[in-house]
């Protein structure tokens, strides 16, 4: 089974090596046919520190890195 890759912008780089990335995903809502965006924030894994708030960033799923760490950010993200 392929691994997920999501992508969102870093809100929060205060954690040593790890990240907070906001995940947006919009769908139309069931009955009233409306564009509905809502968002996820998610804990990444960044080895090298090397991601800055407001950078997008790609990331994708591993194993458990620590309690809430269940992603990783991806090496070749522009």
């Amino acid at each position: 089974m392929p691994k997920r890759v999501l992508q969102g912008v870093v809100v929060s780089d205060k954690n040593d090596k790890t990240i907070v990335v906001e995940v947006e995903r919009r769908f139309t809502h069931p009955l009233f046919k409306k564009t509905v965006r809502r968002s996820k924030k998610y804990h990444a894994h960044d080895e090298a520190n090397a991601h800055k708030v407001g950078d997008k960033v790609r990331i994708e799923e591993c194993r458990p890195i620590s309690k809430n760490k269940r992603w990783s950010v991806l090496k070749n993200t522009a």
